[in-house]
């Protein structure tokens, strides 16, 4: 029995060793928001104790337009949109719960719900009464989800690679979103978060692998390992995906743009072309060679924004078809 004993012991050993070794510590609160959080980053109370980051840039009496990043990225993901659409619209950017600076929910909350009270929030704080709503992959969730709870406050909305399309996914995925959703092995992640892997996610999930800098990949890794997002991350993946029906989707009577990379492994430019069918008022814009991130990958998305927002009709009256 001593040497089961002495084995048990020695297995013990070699797996503490191999902790400290490869162990991901939590980044330093203080310097993140020193490294990402500088002007023109505000950090917003929007209640229940959560303060949001956020920026705020565009001249205040334009057309408001706030971005919903994706899951695990950032608002930064929004930047080249920021710099071309700013000089004319008020654009509004911010860290979803649980993602870069604006950290963990103090509730553990991260129900669509949630998301979408917080979005209500955020316009509120900000004195925003009507809004063009956009996201890209989790954020186009939330934003189909606020576009069904509160279509009154929307000029339109635009969906970027959107999750939530009933439509299944068979062309591979994330390595890193894979690890999430997976039990028992995602508890690691905790601890145990290699840049390498990152890298390696960031890679599978964009067909324009110019924008996968050095800097990109730090931004990712350092605001992932920010106290509590590692854990909100495998909460939020550990609750299954959920999607919206059409009996949903169909109801939504606001304009929206539809932008899409032909080449997303993540989720399929079939789910771009079910919510072109299903919402009442839509545009689809598909771009050859590009993935996941069309607001990084591809000027091409922005420029369609900009085309799309012209036709736009920004009034104070309600679409008749939400009232």
């Amino acid at each position: 029995m001593k040497w089961v004993l002495r084995t048990v012991l020695t297995l013990a050993a070699v797996l503490v060793v191999l902790f400290v070794i490869f162990r991901s510590p939590d980044t330093d609160a203080d310097e993140m928001r020193a490294k990402y959080g500088g002007e023109p980053s505000q950090f917003v109370e929007i209640g229940d104790g959560l303060t949001v980051h956020l920026r705020d840039e565009g001249p205040r009496d334009g057309v408001p337009i706030i971005l919903l990043h994706g899951s695990n990225a950032d608002l930064h993901t929004w930047d080249p949109w920021a710099e071309a659409l700013s000089g004319t619209y008020r654009v509004i950017r911010f860290d979803q719960v649980g993602h870069g600076l604006t950290g963990p929910d103090p509730n553990g909350d991260y129900t669509l719900a949630s998301f979408v009270a917080d979005i209500d929030e955020v316009a509120d704080a900000l004195e925003i009464d009507r809004f063009v709503l956009g996201g890209n992959s989790m954020g186009g969730s939330h934003t189909i989800g606020y576009a069904i709870a509160h279509p009154e406050r929307l000029y339109g909305i635009v969906l970027v690679d959107a999750g939530g399309a009933p439509v299944k996914n068979d062309g591979g995925g994330n390595l890193g979103f894979t690890i999430a959703r997976t039990p028992v092995i995602n508890q690691v992640m905790r601890h145990i978060t290699p840049r390498s892997l990152v890298e390696k996610s960031l890679r599978q999930s964009v067909s324009n692998q110019a924008i996968v800098t050095d800097e990109a990949i730090d931004r990712y890794w350092e605001l992932l390992r920010f106290p509590g997002n590692r854990a909100a991350s495998i909460e939020r993946f550990s609750r299954g995906w959920t999607g919206f029906d059409a009996e949903q989707v169909s109801q939504i009577g606001v304009p929206a743009l539809i932008l899409w990379g032909a080449e997303d492994r993540l989720i399929p430019v079939a789910a771009g072309k079910w919510y072109d069918a299903t919402l009442p008022d839509a545009r689809l814009a598909i771009y050859p060679g590009i993935g996941h991130l069309p607001q990084e990958e591809t000027p091409e998305a922005v420029a369609d924004l900009q085309k799309w927002l012209l036709n736009l009709e920004f009034t104070n009256e309600v679409p008749q078809d939400n009232r």
